[in-house]
């Protein structure tokens, strides 16, 4: 490709509505251009950087055995209401009616229709296993789009779906698609790690985020640096504290805390470390009627260190609050407590609450909490002594960076990143809603086991950038690069050495099966260089008449501050060096 003949458009400033660094960037390259809230064109720079996503993602997928097929982006309600998800999803999943008053939606993903489609095509067990995927947009209608591609409502993505005849053949697929995306993540040539993901309420263990390692990520990665142990913060663990209780050794005492109702202030005043305080979480939980009408609620005391998180996903496992809770509200809190929130605790209630104690609490002595009065908390509090055990224990808490790992091997650690991919054992959730069943061998109807496989191919390259980039602009790998190598002569319209020595390199590169432009546009050194390392192209030679003299060129990495001299004759070689390594 020439630059004369493509289309470069690039900006010294970025739009002021551009937050992230890899927003920033794409609309400085001019990858991409704003068409709506969240909404982008693809521009032909970003474009080629797309298909190169796709590509790797083809490749492997149909190594893995999957068959691609294409399914529409428009897709009728009916299905989407078979499995519930058509009222269920909420407004993030866009309606439309056609002109006769149908029911359509614009698809997020497409279970409904590949589920479909498997109860009309898979009749046999013979038939299994089978892997569809596609590559095609998808809509959802982000309440605050944000951060470019990394957070819009049109994206492409890659999504797949496994069909099995049975629990441990879907596994063996599940375990396919895993080794597939590490040979996808491992040619884009970014730094990612594989991470164990909650399985939210499908149940099972059988679920992996990868994330692409960027200190700007949304999502917060915990792992063991001595060990393989890896999970996202929704999952992860840390090991259990060992027993047993440590005896009391003070008193119980009421003390004033005029003003500080958080755990922090109290152990500030107090002069304590924060770690022997503790926060109280107040939840309900309603019993319904088959009307919707509340019969009656239920009211919950979760107890945490005064240094910790609760995390909402393993609350949610906990019996009694696992099929869904919210938090009290404050008429329900003074009624039970006899107090406003920032002086609660377990001690001196108004009416009976169930208490669950983070399993760290649970082994605490000499604890402090609220006294259930304003401006007063309790010290010295121990269990059995001033209250009665638990009603139950369990991990409530996000884990913190130091704690031990669960398999016993080291610390954890925390590091940020962008999840661009998900695997996910499905079970029977949608072929039972949609009785999508099969033969088996004994002529008997059984439903799919099914996974569901998810690339974002348009969020990978913006997270791509945010992982890769400096002051000057991106910094791509090789395998995504929009193009690999930018020749750039310096003079090419002024001097016919330079403009030959130009085109025979482009040739020989062309020939050579090299991605690379040539940038025959006359523009200056200084805005032709500010260009390609705002685009992040690789490797750049550069063409001058004085260096043509002498029979060299000069090459630079995108990553280096400055060039080196290459012989013209040796620069295929000493290029071709470089992208190998």
């Amino acid at each position: 490709m020439k630059a004369s003949q493509f289309f470069i458009s690039t900006l010294k400033e970025a739009p002021a509505d551009a937050e992230v660094v890899s927003h920033k960037l794409m609309l400085r390259a001019g990858l991409i251009k704003k068409l709506s809230a969240g909404i982008y064109n693809y521009m032909p720079m970003g474009l080629r950087v797309i298909r190169k996503v796709e590509a790797i993602v083809r490749e492997e997928m149909n190594r893995a055995g999957a068959v691609e097929l294409c399914m529409p982006i428009v897709q009728p309600a009916e299905l989407w209401q078979e499995t519930g998800r058509f009222d269920a999803m909420g407004p993030e999943l866009l309606r439309i009616k056609d002109r006769h008053g149908r029911d359509y939606v614009v698809q997020p993903t497409s279970e409904e229709v590949v589920t479909d489609i498997a109860r009309q095509e898979l009749h046999s067990y013979k038939q299994l296993p089978k892997n569809f995927y596609q590559i095609q947009t998808k809509f959802r209608d982000e309440r605050r789009p944000r951060f470019g591609l990394m957070r819009g409502r049109e994206f492409i993505m890659k999504d797949a779906y496994s069909f099995d005849r049975d629990p441990a053949g879907a596994q063996a697929s599940y375990q396919a698609m895993a080794q597939a995306y590490r040979r996808i993540f491992d040619r884009f040539g970014l730094r990612y790690r594989a991470v164990a993901a909650d399985s939210g309420a499908i149940g099972g263990d059988l679920s992996e985020e990868f994330q692409v390692i960027a200190a700007t990520g949304e999502d917060a990665i915990v792992y063991c640096p001595q060990s393989d142990y890896a999970a996202n913060m929704e999952k992860a663990e840390a090991l259990a504290p060992q027993g047993p209780r440590p005896a009391a050794t003070q008193p119980l005492q009421k003390v004033p805390t005029p003003g500080k109702s958080t755990c922090a202030e109290v152990a500030e005043l107090l002069g304590v470390p924060l770690a022997s305080t503790v926060k109280s979480l107040v939840l309900a939980t309603d019993r319904t009627s088959e009307a919707g009408d509340i019969i009656d609620t239920q009211i919950w005391l979760l107890l945490l260190r005064g240094d910790h998180d609760m995390n909402e996903v393993k609350v949610g496992k906990v019996p009694g609050l696992d099929q869904g809770f919210r938090f009290a509200t404050q008429s329900e809190i003074e009624a039970h407590f006899g107090c406003k929130p920032g002086y609660l605790g377990p001690i001196g209630l108004q009416k009976p609450v169930k208490v669950v104690a983070d399993r760290e609490v649970a082994l605490m002595a000499d604890w402090i909490c609220g006294a259930n009065e304003e401006d007063h908390h309790l010290r010295g509090v121990n269990w059995v002594r001033d209250l009665p055990e638990p009603d139950a224990v369990a991990d409530l808490r996000n884990v913190v960076a130091g704690d031990r790992s669960p398999d016993g091997k080291g610390e954890l650690a925390i590091e940020r990143g962008i999840e661009v991919g998900h695997v996910f054992y499905l079970g029977t959730k949608y072929s039972r809603a949609m009785n999508a069943t099969f033969l088996d061998e004994n002529g008997k109807p059984r439903h799919f086991e099914m996974g569901c496989y998810g690339i974002g191919i348009t969020r990978l390259p913006a997270a791509a950038i945010e992982q890769n980039h400096d002051e000057r602009g991106i910094i791509w790998p090789d395998a995504i690069a929009p193009f690999t190598v930018v020749i750039c002569p310096i003079g090419m319209e002024r001097s016919e050495a330079v403009r030959a020595a130009a085109e025979k390199l482009y040739a020989d590169l062309c020939a050579a099966g090299i991605d690379v432009i040539l940038d025959d546009r006359s523009e200056r050194p200084g805005a032709m260089f500010a260009d390609w390392e705002l685009i992040g192209v690789p490797h750049r030679i550069v063409l001058s008449e004085r260096g043509l003299k002498e029979a060299q060129v000069e090459y630079q990495h995108r990553r280096e501050t400055a060039a080196v001299k290459v012989a013209l004759a040796d620069i295929l070689a000493h290029l071709q060096g470089r992208m190998g390594a």
